[in-house]
């Protein structure tokens, strides 16, 4: 997932981070739609809705996690999201431990926001709108998981109907199309960050509940690091380091009472 990122921040010189995203989500469409091939039955009643709100939201979550990543390190980025997981995994709880968990994070991401705001206020704002939209996909992810027959299927339709809907977005990505080499990275952003992960979402999450999905998330915000690290040249700095290491505790912390326990439904 975040290799692409990684090859989407080299794109952001020649397209703008949101057509960068639409690249992405016309690509996993494209890909989708040729390795899927959904019949008729999955182009019709609730289910085709299902399909096309969570394709959308998640689009609009990538739009928003381009545009904070042109402006932020990836693995600041990331580390900030991850609040829009762990309230979906706290909600409903009142536990001390889901309590610590949640204070875990919010202080995480306001030690990593406290070193970025002077720098990129509007780069804080995408990354926290990001994690709202995360949270989206993990309830609407589920809901498709549990619900469809198969959600590999939705995953096609949802991008599908994402690509229509923000294709106003394409208007950003007029230089791309003059370069097959520039065409082919933003198709493999698309293969890359889109169809394995998202695909591989689907499978652990008609295994697991929300709280051990969110377990495995949490292995997010230091892959993101390392990607950013090895591949852009992003050190982090203390505080930051330590607001990551405080949003990966607070998911490990409040996933761990269901880890051992049979999967929880999402909320709603």
């Amino acid at each position: 997932m975040y290799a692409g990122a990684a090859i989407a921040v080299d794109l952001f010189g020649h397209a703008t981070p949101a057509g960068v995203a639409w690249l992405r989500c016309l690509g996993a469409a494209v890909v989708l739609l040729a390795w899927r091939r959904p019949g008729r039955a999955a182009w019709r009643g609730r289910g085709l809705v299902l399909a096309i709100v969570f394709g959308v939201v998640t689009a609009g979550m990538n739009v928003l996690f381009y545009e904070a990543i042109a402006r932020l390190p990836l693995g600041t980025v990331v580390a900030m999201e991850f609040a829009g997981p762990v309230l979906v995994a706290a909600f409903g709880t009142r536990s001390v431990r889901d309590v610590l968990a949640v204070v875990l994070v919010a202080c995480g991401v306001v030690a990593i926001a406290d070193v970025q705001l002077s720098g990129s206020v509007p780069g804080v704002l995408f990354a926290l709108g990001a994690a709202a939209a995360w949270a989206g996909y993990i309830v609407l992810g589920k809901r498709v998981a549990s619900t469809s027959s198969s959600g590999l299927d939705s995953l096609a339709i949802g991008f599908t109907a994402a690509t229509v809907v923000l294709s106003p977005l394409a208007f950003g990505t007029g230089e791309v199309w003059s370069s097959p080499r520039m065409l082919l990275l933003g198709v493999g952003v698309g293969v890359l960050s889109t169809v394995v992960p998202y695909a591989l979402d689907q499978v652990v999450l008609r295994r697991v509940g929300q709280a051990r999905f969110a377990v495995l998330l949490a292995l997010l915000p230091v892959t993101a690091g390392v990607m950013g690290f090895v591949l852009l040249g992003q050190v982090p700095s203390v505080p930051e380091a330590v607001g990551t290491l405080a949003v990966v505790a607070g998911v490990a912390l409040r996933s761990r009472d269901e880890s051992a326990g049979p999967a929880s439904e999402p909320p709603g």
